[in-house]
């Protein structure tokens, strides 16, 4: 018989209930989160309640780091430069770096669902990017390019970067749903265009067996190459803007 004034052995004791840790919410796990939506719900299903429901926690909590939607994508699209490896610019070279550097940036482009939106809708001129331009640029500035060519040289890498980053991401998806293959499209498309009446269609119907037939990296690569042997027609040609303003000095004086 326990009497009252006895203490409850240890092993009769309820065990205690245990509070879960709560990790505190920061920037880095909110994109984190909002990365795991993109790549399950896509671009246009990704809000800021998506997000917080992959948290755990209320809409309201995510603004006390994140000002809105708009700056949750520019942090999506800061996150894509981490860790960028832009080389010391190197004359002999600059062909190879800048392929190198595109080739890096489709890469990250394609990790992750619909990134290629997020770039698209973004400019890179904010604190954080400006030391990839500049360095980029300088690569572009070593192999002398005039300075009305270099001035667009990397928005138009940028651009055609993005632009087939996205298209790529558009047609895995389209063929995941429709096809089941990228092969079994290849085929059908190149199969169509050799079908065309050849009278009319002359120049379709002979590359019919290659319109298709290449790898994505390949078409990559060789779309890099193009844009590198027309930026490389322009070196030592004499800038139009710098002739024009010589020429306005000259009269002024």
């Amino acid at each position: 018989m326990t009497q009252p004034d006895m203490p409850t052995p240890p092993w009769e004791r309820p065990p205690r209930r245990r509070t879960p840790t709560r990790v505190p919410l920061t920037r880095e796990r909110i994109v984190d989160a909002a990365y795991t939506v993109l790549d399950r719900e896509g671009y246009d299903r990704l809000s800021m309640r998506q997000v917080a429901a992959e948290l755990g926690v209320a809409v309201s909590a995510l603004y006390v780091h994140v000002r809105d939607k708009d700056e949750l994508l520019q942090l999506m699209y800061n996150r894509t430069f981490e860790g960028y490896e832009v080389p010391e610019p190197d004359p002999e070279r600059w062909q190879e770096q800048v392929m190198d550097f595109a080739r890096q940036a489709r890469e990250r482009l394609l990790s992750h669902r619909d990134m290629a939106k997020i770039t698209m809708i973004h400019v890179p001129f904010t604190p954080e990017l400006l030391p990839y331009v500049e360095r980029l640029l300088a690569v572009f500035a070593a192999a002398g390019l005039p300075r009305e060519v270099l001035a667009m040289s990397g928005d138009m890498l940028s651009t055609y970067i993005n632009g087939f980053a996205l298209e790529e991401s558009l047609w895995q998806q389209r063929y995941r749903e429709t096809h089941g293959s990228w092969h079994k499209l290849r085929d059908e498309v190149n199969g169509y265009f050799a079908s065309l009446p050849p009278d009319r269609f002359p120049n379709l119907v002979r590359l019919a067996d290659i319109m298709m037939d290449e790898s994505n990296d390949y078409r990559f690569d060789l779309g890099v190459e193009i844009i590198l042997r027309g930026l490389a027609s322009y070196i030592g040609e004499p800038d139009p803007h710098e002739e024009s303003t010589e020429g306005k000095a000259a009269e002024e004086t």
